[in-house]
């Protein structure tokens, strides 16, 4: 049995209490965390290593983005994508080399894709829309039980936002992302193991703004974040679940984690 989780984290040295929190009490065998926010060498290393998680793959550049896999378990870096194709740090892959042994677990940091949904007066959504087609490629030629993971920037089913008709117009959930993200998922039959365990249409979300003044009163959230797996992998998932409560934690990520079990 091991378990995985998904992090943006939103600078990881900022909120290294909380990771150090959620780490103490989930205690999952891999993290992947997204929006680290530093450079490879500024990377707390050591403080996550006296947790137990002295394995680590860190692709990161300074002050924006960046992704990081943190394991109990050994590993070795598997890949590192340019799907933005301008050199930011947005992807690392790794291979399991203990339990688990050569389950591959991606993690995936997809642009956000800027204010206005049209890629000619914001290229910033045209690049978003080029990233998930680049990845929609690379998956084609998955030969290997792979987990990808990570913050998505789409959040695909009306169940998935607070508000579906209010939001068709909003980046994260216009219906041409949707169904871009919709080919990334045919290019290999990913399962979407969130929407697996809790079944749309209960509501599942991952991220709620900083802007908004009460987060659990207003609940205005989006399922951002995701977890999902190839088909032979998806078999094996045992236990999906949030820790919905991590953002009332101190200086909170405006993201939560998830996390999910295998039995390998």
């Amino acid at each position: 049995m091991i378990s995985v989780a998904t992090w943006n984290i939103n600078s990881v040295r900022l909120r290294l209490p909380i990771v150090t929190r959620f780490l103490q009490e989930e205690a999952p065998d891999v993290l992947c965390l997204q929006e680290i926010k530093c450079q490879e060498h500024q990377f707390p290393y050591e403080a996550l290593a006296e947790l137990g998680y002295e394995h680590t793959a860190v692709h990161g550049q300074k002050g924006y983005h960046g992704v990081a896999t943190v394991s109990r378990i050994p590993l070795r870096e598997f890949s590192r994508h340019d799907w933005q194709d301008n050199g930011e740090a947005r992807h690392v892959g790794v291979e399991l080399l203990g339990e688990g042994k050569g389950t591959i677990v991606e993690n995936v940091y997809v642009p956000a894709g800027g204010d206005e949904p049209n890629r000619d007066r914001n290229p910033k959504f045209g690049q978003k829309l080029d990233f998930l087609e680049r990845m929609t490629r690379w998956a084609e030629q998955i030969d290997r039980p792979t987990l990808i993971v990570g913050d998505f920037n789409i959040a695909p089913l009306e169940s998935d936002v607070w508000n579906h008709k209010q939001l068709l117009k909003v980046v994260s959930h216009t219906p041409l992302e949707v169904e871009t993200l919709q080919g990334f998922m045919d290019a290999h039959g990913w399962r979407d193991i969130g929407r697996e365990h809790i079944r749309d249409p209960e509501r599942y979300y991952s991220w709620w703004s900083y802007r908004s003044k009460d987060w659990k009163v207003n609940d205005r959230g989006r399922r951002l974040d995701h977890m999902w797996a190839s088909p032979e992998l998806a078999d094996k998932v045992t236990g999906h679940r949030l820790r919905e409560d991590a953002r009332d934690w101190e200086k909170p990520s405006d993201h939560i984690p998830l996390i999910t079990e295998f039995s390998l």
